[in-house]
């Protein structure tokens, strides 16, 4: 029998030297402890993101302000994320991961990093067993399965919330990885039993259980990230090497050899499924509603949407395109000053081409002059090539050239490459062993301390933006989102300033200006906060792809009108968003208000219910429809929408307090509970401190009603104390006017309006 027909029998435990740990040698204890020495490592860099907070980039739009998602599992979200794409891309699975989350977390986020880092310990376990499994190599796989775990490029992927689908993918990956190995393993050794002929007659494949485990678990990951989809391309290199089937079977029977499949025939024929899922998945974003973004569906692009390059010429792209692996090579062994956000750069020179183009050729050149001696390192480097593709600036079209996630999954190939090639060149060492092993020691040690500096820089926005803007300049993106993160803390001075910046490195940055006119807004300022909302609206204008966007700049105007009075100029303002986007609640609902403000009861009543009919978990519509009820006399469907609106939201003080006001004067008898009444006004009064003169009102009407008289008057009197100190000369004679009752033994009754 001839060598290259031995090495294909044995494949699976025979390499280019003979494995330190061979398939079926029993080495249980040392597979254990290296599982529990790389869940240790991950728990020491990750582990402190379970104290980590929800950052404001995508993990507000994609969780915790997601209306389908942020309420947890439910039949009607499922239905959504199979029919919706999410930002140009169709990864179902991955929306239905964070709802689950919310449903067992709700929106406390350590419960949602915990899932990402489960989810990148068992995807590293994996690779370390699968990788183990195909080449024997117990502490070859140990070690690159440790560099996957811990380095610090691997910090985006697992502490960033929204990220949930590099880690929840690769998870997938992993699995299809040990699905086709178990099939190509039990296929070889049936192949052994009865001369291989079994192998090439038909399709075969999908006779065997863990072949069509491994297209469900790449069905799964395609629904996870579109980046897997070059695993098929994958496999052929793993067919190559470490699995050896481009090797040539044993001899058949003359007769037979007719209906003998080419080796590469064969292989290729194997991944036709894997293809068709792929379709698959394009066919499901083709139908998704979401029908704008249809072109993803052919390319499988990954990345931040479709937010296109179209901006950079197509030498620029292709530039950017060529020193992005190289970039990144850099970056693995230099892992310093990582980012998630990096401003790209918009020329890429000639020469900085000409020589990535030298460089990567002359790699690949020598690579595939080696495959003979070495094939470990055609199957490390074009993993590394053939998984960063879709995410190159040529063919992906997000805002982002380059990020430390679109590493995941490709730098796997580069660690084995490495890997194997230190090994074999130090087998002539004497000291071998522990030169080897002081050098890992080092290597992990120095990897585990940069990764937790790295991933405490997720602690929160704050952290995370002024990292970026330490090592990065005229970052808008940085600037702005800090601007952000300080107006969320109610910071409006440090948030106005970072805006400022972002405007000065580009003025025509609608967001900005937009971020701007709010926090005017905030702070009072109403004039500047009008000029900023037109300067965003004459910026988006002719923005096709902002167009929803303008209806919360106009949405924002009318609230400054009705703040000011201007009635007439706000109705205009609210008319025109719901003109762009008639689903928007909230310009619906502060319709609502202006109309009731202009006395328009019965048409500020409809805009509610329109509200409430987008969006039924609107506390504050419930509460005011409410109130338009009650001014109506419809005492009974006033209590209705009070009672949801504390449903929704129980710390409501507002609908609290005008709940409890009703029940306690309401003329219609069978709908007063003065005992009730007392319970709610008592609780608005606590929530509120005790130093609110309207309802410590409710709260005496409220002892009224119970016949609590003693108390009616102390409370009565202390409301009228506070009322006179606010100059609140309606309020005082209201009260003023009920304390002769309480002093008389009489309930106060018949108000259809709160005080």
């Amino acid at each position: 029998m001839s060598l290259k027909r031995k090495t294909f029998q044995t494949a699976l435990s025979n390499d280019a030297t003979q494995p330190a740990c061979p398939i079926g040698s029993g080495n249980y204890s040392a597979v254990l402890g290296v599982c529990v020495f790389l869940v240790a490592a991950i728990w020491v860099v990750f582990g402190q993101t379970l104290h980590c907070e929800f950052v404001n980039y995508d993990d507000d739009e994609q969780i915790y302000e997601h209306p389908m998602v942020k309420n947890g599992l439910s039949l009607q979200g499922v239905v959504w994320v199979f029919t919706h794409s999410d930002d140009g891309h169709w990864i179902p699975l991955n929306k239905i991961s964070h709802m689950l989350d919310c449903q067992f977390y709700g929106l406390k986020p350590g419960g949602h990093h915990l899932t990402n880092v489960l989810l990148h310990t068992v995807s590293v376990i994996v690779l370390f067993l699968v990788l183990r499994r195909m080449t024997g190599f117990l502490w070859r796989s140990a070690f690159v399965a440790a560099v996957f775990a811990i380095h610090p490029l691997r910090v985006e992927s697992v502490a960033w919330v929204a990220e949930r689908k590099d880690v929840l993918s690769g998870f997938f990956f992993m699995l299809t990885l040990w699905a086709y190995v178990g099939y190509v393993r039990r296929t070889q050794i049936r192949g052994q039993q009865s001369s291989m002929r079994k192998l090439f007659y038909g399709f075969q494949p999908l006779t065997s259980v863990d072949y069509w485990f491994a297209l469900l678990f790449f069905a799964c990951g395609l629904m996870s990230k579109a980046m897997v989809a070059t695993l098929p391309l994958l496999l052929l290199l793993l067919d190559y090497w470490p699995l050896h089937r481009f090797l040539r079977p044993e001899p058949v029977a003359a007769k037979d050899k007719k209906k003998l499949l080419p080796v590469f025939q064969r292989l290729i024929f194997e991944k036709i499924p894997f293809l068709v899922l792929i379709i698959a998945a394009g066919v499901g974003l083709l139908f998704s509603r979401d029908r704008n973004n249809v072109v993803v569906a052919v390319a499988l692009q990954t990345g931040r949407g479709l937010a296109s390059h179209s901006d950079l010429s197509l030498m620029v792209r292709t530039g950017h395109a060529l020193l992005t692996p190289l970039v990144y090579l850099k970056q693995m062994f230099f892992p310093a000053r990582l980012v998630v956000f990096s401003p790209p750069h918009q020329s890429v020179s000639p020469l900085e081409m000409f020589m990535a183009v030298m460089l990567l050729t002359a790699i690949s050149v020598l690579i595939l002059a080696r495959r003979r001696k070495q094939p470990y390192l055609v199957t490390g480097w074009f993993w590394y090539l053939v998984m960063l593709a879709p995410v190159l600036m040529l063919i992906q079209n997000g805002t982002e050239v380059r990020c430390d996630r679109y590493t995941y999954l490709p730098q796997i190939g580069l660690y084995i490459l490495l890997t194997w090639t230190v090994v074999e060149l130090t087998v002539s060492w004497r000291s071998r062993r522990w030169v080897l092993g002081g050098g890992a020691t080092v290597v992990l040690a120095v990897l585990i301390a940069c990764a937790r500096i790295q991933t405490a820089y997720w602690r929160d926005s704050e952290s995370l933006w002024t990292h970026a803007l330490a090592c990065t300049s005229n970052n808008t993106v940085a600037h702005n989102n800090l601007g952000d993160a300080f107006y969320q803390q109610g910071r409006m001075d440090e948030a106005i300033v970072q805006f400022q910046k972002t405007l000065a490195i580009n003025p025509n940055n609608a967001e900005a200006n937009y971020d701007l006119g709010n926090a005017f807004f905030k702070q009072g300022r109403m004039d500047e906060a009008i000029a900023q909302f037109h300067k965003t609206l004459a910026i988006n204008v002719n923005n096709t792809d902002v167009h929803y966007n303008n209806a919360d700049v106009h949405n924002n105007l009318g609230n400054i009108f009705l703040r000011q009075g201007r009635m007439d100029e706000a109705v205009a303002q609210f008319q025109e968003a719901l003109a762009i986007n008639p689903k928007n609640a909230d310009a619906q609902y502060n319709l609502g208000n202006a109309f009731r403000r202009q006395g328009g009861v019965n048409e500020a009543i409809a805009q509610f219910q329109k509200a409430l009919a987008i969006k039924p978990q609107f506390a504050e519509a419930h509460y005011n429809l409410g109130n338009a009820f009650l001014q109506q006399g419809q005492v009974d469907e006033a209590i209705a929408h009070f009672q949801k609106a504390l449903t929704i939201k129980p710390n409501y003080v507002e609908a609290r307090n005008n709940l409890a006001w009703v029940l306690a004067t309401c003329p219609q008898a069978s709908l007063r509970n003065g005992i009730e009444a007392v319970k709610l006004a008592e609780q608005a009064n606590q929530l509120t401190g005790g130093e609110n003169p309207v309802v410590l009102c409710t709260l005496a009407a409220a002892f009224g009603e119970a016949g609590r008289f003693p108390e009616a008057i102390e409370t009565a009197q202390r409301a009228l104390q506070l009322a006179e100190a606010q100059s609140n000369t309606t309020l005082a004679g209201t009260l003023q006017s009920q304390l002769k009752l309480y002093q008389a033994g009489i309930p106060f009754h018949g108000a259809e309006q709160v005080p």
